[in-house]
């Protein structure tokens, strides 16, 4: 810790205005220059220091980090989140996810013809493939990521071979490869979308699926919860789509959408969520390399007490997600995700193999 701790302090010694690219004064998805403040936060995950900013266009919808981080920015916000400190801690809350990975298996079952090679961007450590695996025995599974998961999850055996690396470079490297393509709760992450939808075109085969999860935006918790709304993700999600945004671009890209699903989509933690954030906000902080120091033994104690007094608070969030909002959240537009399934199509001119 005390070496990580030095390695931080170097890597803020100029400050955290070194990690975000130029404000942007046009809309990224449709270049209207109609733009208004969304939202303003802080990482309420890690607790590194910065403050992020979201804009909505007022034309399209679209709602994105505005000043984005720049890739130093993504390395260092990163850092220590899915690998590192934060391998351990997230590899757990992956494995607890198998319900989920099996439901988004059975969403694309019915558009499959038979055995498949499928690559799942974002992969993480592997366990939505492990989990579909079982759903699917006919279907091989690769899996690609910028971290180390990907090789994690090939020597866990989860996946038959592990990528790191950026999807555009794979996709340049292994064009009409694979017959799906599936991008859970990666797409928000892209610095740019559409390089990620014209890999994904490139890396399938002709007919070949893709199956995307992203936030819904234009969910109502994203009001109703402010900042405290998880999936808002800040550093971490740079892109937050309207749905219509995206089927629009995909059919542009040279897909046909075959499948939308909001209710399939969402994932019954809002509230828990939501109480959580601000539960660990209110609480001094545990010790983090990124903080100028570790706690002492007051401040320790008194983080104990304050998660601890927190527990019914929690347990109240996970029964009104479990019992009220989970069977509304349809009806109510409170979903916080949506999936689309899309078909790859040929262009005009084009062959099959194409």
């Amino acid at each position: 810790m005390a070496e990580l701790r030095a390695a931080y302090r170097r890597e803020l010694a100029d400050g955290t205005e070194v990690f975000f690219e130029a404000r942007q004064h046009r809309c990224p998805w449709c270049g209207s220059a109609r733009l208004g403040g969304r939202l303003r936060t802080t990482d309420l995950l890690q607790h590194k220091p910065g403050e992020f900013s979201l804009d909505r266009c007022h034309d399209c919808g679209h709602i994105f980090q505005n000043p984005r981080l720049s890739e130093r920015g993504l390395a260092f916000y990163y850092r220590d989140f899915y690998d590192g400190l934060g391998e351990e801690r997230l590899g757990g809350l992956f494995a607890g996810g198998t319900a989920t990975y099996r439901r988004r298996a059975e969403s694309v079952r019915p558009h499959l013809a038979g055995p498949a090679e499928w690559l799942d961007v974002g992969t993480g450590h592997g366990h939505f493939c492990a989990s579909a695996g079982e759903v699917l025995p006919e279907v091989v599974f690769d899996g690609l990521d910028r971290s180390d998961g990907a090789e994690l999850a090939q020597r866990a055996g989860r996946v038959r071979h592990g990528h790191r690396g950026t999807f555009p470079e794979l996709a340049a490297e292994r064009p009409g490869s694979y017959d799906v393509v599936s991008m859970f709760h990666y797409l928000e992450h892209a610095p740019d979308p559409q390089d990620e939808l014209e890999a994904a075109r490139a890396v399938l085969r002709p007919g070949g699926l893709l199956v995307i999860d992203v936030p819904d935006p234009e969910s109502r918790f994203a009001r109703l919860l402010g900042r405290w709304w998880l999936p808002w993700l800040q550093p971490q999600h740079l892109h937050l789509a309207p749905v219509a945004n995206l089927r629009r671009r995909l059919g542009e890209t040279g897909f046909t959408v075959l499948a939308e699903e909001h209710a399939q989509a969402h994932d019954t933690v809002d509230l828990v969520a939501a109480a959580w954030l601000a539960l660990d906000e209110l609480a001094p902080r545990e010790d983090l390399p990124w903080l100028p120091e570790p706690p002492g033994r007051v401040r320790r104690a008194a983080r104990g007490a304050t998660l601890m007094a927190g527990v019914p608070l929690l347990l109240a969030a996970t029964l009104l997600d479990r019992t009220v909002a989970a069977p509304l959240a349809g009806r109510w537009g409170l979903t916080n995700a949506y999936r689309l399934v899309a078909r790859r199509e040929v262009r005009p001119g084009t062959s099959r193999q194409a």
